[in-house]
């Protein structure tokens, strides 16, 4: 074990020595460590153009490890963080992008790598039964974005995504309200559902989610909010949406059954206590 620790020790010197002497100028024509460290980044460079993203990084880690001052750190820094970009290494990319902006902020390339960090966080994993701390990490950055470039042409495209990202947490929000509402707990899945409309107005769910919440109610044998969160559904759909008016009916059918249902059953209720009221009466 000791040996083999030596042994790359010596190899590590070694190379270092190597590079640097051969990088060193003098009158036998041998290139400087300027020179050296411009040719890494053309072979780098090459192999980008070629897509050989995999053999990029690898040079492009060399460069930063031995071309300290001498001008190319921050092309190759960006090359590498484009690379990881390349090779959807998201987590990678990101933080490649964001080593990026913190050292060369005045970059022409600073604007490009902070709104690819933020594609990057965007496309790491999500999972809507997951907690959305990526998609969070992912709004802020390009809230950030915008507040660095407000005048950034790339707004539109910054809009799409982060209406994406809204719409991943109204998923979640919306999948806990109709989890309840299966779990048989209606009063917790209004809550839920009320929240979601109110909170994600454009959210593709919208038109369930009225639909669920007229359900709920009906299921809490509140009857009036069942038909009126039903009428809110409504104009959600187009004259032409066959199956959502065959729906719309179903729907108020169901209410005015279990409304039938509710009304007997009070009706049973009382008269049991008409009768029992009636026996003790007759008894004192």
């Amino acid at each position: 074990m000791k040996l083999t620790l030596k042994t790359a020790l010596f190899s590590s010197i070694f190379l270092s020595v190597a590079i640097f002497s051969g990088c060193s100028s003098d009158s036998s024509g041998r290139v400087t460590h300027t020179q050296f460290c411009k040719n890494k980044y053309d072979k780098a460079e090459e192999l980008f153009k070629k897509e050989k993203y995999g053999r990029v990084i690898d040079k492009a880690e060399e460069i930063m490890s031995y071309c300290a001052g001498t001008g190319y750190l921050e092309q190759t820094s960006f090359l590498l963080a484009e690379s990881h970009f390349n090779l959807e290494n998201w987590i990678e990319a990101r933080g490649e992008y964001g080593s990026f902006i913190a050292n060369f902020p005045g970059s022409p390339f600073a604007e490009s790598a902070e709104f690819k960090k933020a594609i990057c966080s965007f496309n790491m994993e999500f999972r809507v039964s997951r907690d959305e701390a990526n998609t969070t990490v992912a709004m802020k950055d390009f809230e950030r974005y915008l507040s660095n470039h407000p005048d950034t042409p790339l707004r539109d495209s910054i809009n799409y995504y982060y209406g994406l990202l809204v719409e991943r947490i109204a998923e979640k929000e919306f999948q806990t309200a109709r989890l309840y509402l299966r779990m048989d707990k209606p009063q917790a899945a209004v809550i839920y559902f009320k929240e979601f409309l109110e909170t994600y107005q454009q959210s593709k769910r919208r038109k369930e989610a009225l639909f669920l919440t007229s359900q709920a109610y009906t299921d809490l044998d509140q009857f009036e909010a069942a038909r009126e969160y039903l009428n809110m559904a409504k104009p959600e759909h187009k004259d032409d949406d066959k199956d959502g008016h065959k729906l719309l009916k179903k729907t108020e059918k169901k209410i005015a059954k279990a409304e039938e249902k509710f009304e007997k059953r009070m009706k049973k209720d009382s008269e049991k206590k008409r009768i029992l009221k009636e026996e003790r009466e007759m008894l004192n």
